[in-house]
């Protein structure tokens, strides 16, 4: 069994690291080095088996109310081990500990094409209670649409609500 800690120095070349070793998700030189650059910025949290960072999360937060994972990655041979879930976790905390109502996500939108492990990666957020709420076709690339993903926070809400 892991832990997840916050990670607070050596963030881009640990971005770097895992986003190098999962080609089929980030193909782009440019892609990784400009997430590498963009996560030295943010709150960042890493899940730790055995003394090796096998996963990380990088946090954006947006005012008022909510925070969006700009980055989450495993290492590929820690996937389906629980790494993502616990990460989602933290996100959650961080979350909650800074008042957001919403966690958001931005991944790759269907594209009819055989992509499994996109297809896997939607089924991810649609697990840890991520509702898919638009496409924006032409977001990043219009050869990569983005589905835009939001998992309301309840406990969040209903503090809110009650004040």
């Amino acid at each position: 069994m892991g832990r997840t800690v916050e990670i607070l120095s050596g963030k881009a070349e640990l971005c770097r690291s895992i986003m190098g070793a999962l080609p089929d998700w980030f193909s782009e030189p440019e892609v990784i080095e400009a997430s590498a650059e963009a996560v030295e910025e943010l709150p960042v949290f890493g899940y730790i088996e055995a003394d090796v960072v096998t996963a990380m999360i990088a946090l954006k937060p947006h005012l008022p109310d909510a925070i969006e994972i700009a980055l989450i990655a495993t290492r590929p041979d820690y996937h389906g081990r629980g790494a993502g879930r616990h990460l989602v976790d933290a996100a959650e905390r961080f979350a909650h500990k800074s008042g957001a109502r919403l966690l958001t996500v931005k991944t790759l939108a269907p594209r009819g094409r055989d992509e499994p492990q996109f297809e896997a990666t939607r089924r991810f957020y649609d697990r840890a209670g991520f509702v898919r709420a638009e496409v924006f076709a032409k977001l990043w690339h219009e050869d990569h649409p983005c589905l835009f993903m939001v998992k309301p926070l309840i406990e969040t809400q209903l503090s809110r609500t009650a004040l």
